[in-house]
C-alpha cells in the first residue's frame, strides 16, 4: 500500500510537471485562435479532451522511461560489455571486434524503435495519402528504420573505438549532399524530415540510455564526452536511407518501363 501511495505521489508530480510543460502550447494555440484569427475554438470539448489525453499520455510515458526504458538500456549495455559475457579475463584487453553483439543489439533496437515510432507512422501515412500512393508508407518506414539501425550500430562502434564524432557527421552529410543532387525532387523534403521524426518519443530514450550505458562500461570512455551523439546518427542516416530508397525505386521504375 505504501509503495502504491509513493508511486501515485510521484506520478502526480510528473503530471503537474507535464502540465507546466504543455501549458505554453495551449496558451499559444488558444491565444492565436481568439486574438489573432478571432474565431471561436472549434469543438472545444473534443479539443479539451484531446489535451487531457496528451497530458496523461506524456506523463505515463515519462514514468515508463524512468521505470523501464532507461534502466533497461543501461542494463543491456552493461551485460553486453561485461568481460564474462565477452569471454575475456580483463576488460582492458577488449578490442572493438569483441563487441559484435553490441553492434547487433544497437542495430536491432534502432530498427525496432523506429518502426514503432508514432511520428514516423503519421508522416508515412500522410505522405502516402498526399502523393496518391506514389510514396509507399510501409516502404518509407522500412527504409527509415534500416537507416536508423545502421546509424545506431555505427554510433556504437564510434563509442567503442573512441573515434571523433565529427568525422562521421561530416562524411555523412557529404553523402547526403551528393545524393540530394541526384535524388527525385519529390522525395528530398520528405527524406530530410525523416531524419527529424526518428528522434522522437520511442527512439530517443532507448538510444540515449544505450549510449550512456555503453560509454560508462567500455574502458577509457567518458559518458559525457562519448555517451552522447547517437541521436545524431539516428537523425542523419535515415536521410541517406530514404534518398537511396527513392533512387533505387526510380531506377527500377525506369528499368521496368524499358522492358
Amino acid at each position: 500500500m505504501n509503495a502504491l501511495m509513493d508511486w501515485l505521489e510521484l506520478f502526480l508530480h510528473t503530471v503537474l510537471a507535464t502540465a507546466k510543460d504543455i501549458l505554453p502550447i495551449v496558451v499559444i494555440i488558444i491565444g492565436f485562435q481568439l486574438l489573432v484569427i478571432r474565431k471561436p475554438l472549434p469543438n472545444p470539448i473534443r479539443t479539451s479532451l484531446g489535451f487531457v489525453y496528451v497530458l496523461f499520455g506524456i506523463a505515463f510515458f515519462l514514468e515508463g522511461l524512468q521505470l523501464a526504458l532507461f534502466p533497461l538500456g543501461d542494463l543491456m549495455a552493461k551485460q553486453l560489455t561485461a568481460p564474462e559475457f565477452l569471454g575475456i579475463s580483463e576488460a582492458a584487453n577488449v578490442h572493438w571486434q569483441d563487441y559484435a553483439w553490441v553492434y547487433l543489439f544497437a542495430a536491432c533496437i534502432g530498427f525496432a524503435t523506429t518502426l514503432a515510432e508514432p511520428s514516423l507512422l503519421a508522416v508515412a501515412i500522410k505522405a502516402e495519402t498526399i502523393s496518391g500512393g506514389a510514396i509507399n508508407a510501409w516502404g518509407l518506414r522500412i527504409s527509415v528504420s534500416i537507416g536508423v539501425a545502421f546509424g545506431i550500430a555505427l554510433g556504437a562502434y564510434r563509442i567503442v573505438s573512441g573515434t571523433e564524432l565529427y568525422y562521421y557527421i561530416i562524411a555523412g552529410y557529404i553523402i547526403v549532399i551528393i545524393q540530394t543532387a541526384f535524388a527525385p525532387k519529390l522525395i528530398i523534403g520528405l527524406a530530410y524530415d525523416s531524419g527529424g521524426v526518428t528522434t522522437s518519443t520511442v527512439t530517443v530514450p532507448l538510444v540515449t540510455a544505450l549510449g550512456l550505458g555503453l560509454a560508462s562500461t567500455v574502458p577509457g570512455r567518458n559518458p559525457l564526452l562519448d555517451g552522447f551523439g547517437l541521436i545524431a546518427f539516428a537523425s542523419l542516416f535515415p536521410i541517406i536511407a530514404v534518398l537511396g530508397y527513392a533512387q533505387i525505386s526510380e531506377w527500377r521504375s525506369k528499368h521496368n518501363n524499358r522492358h
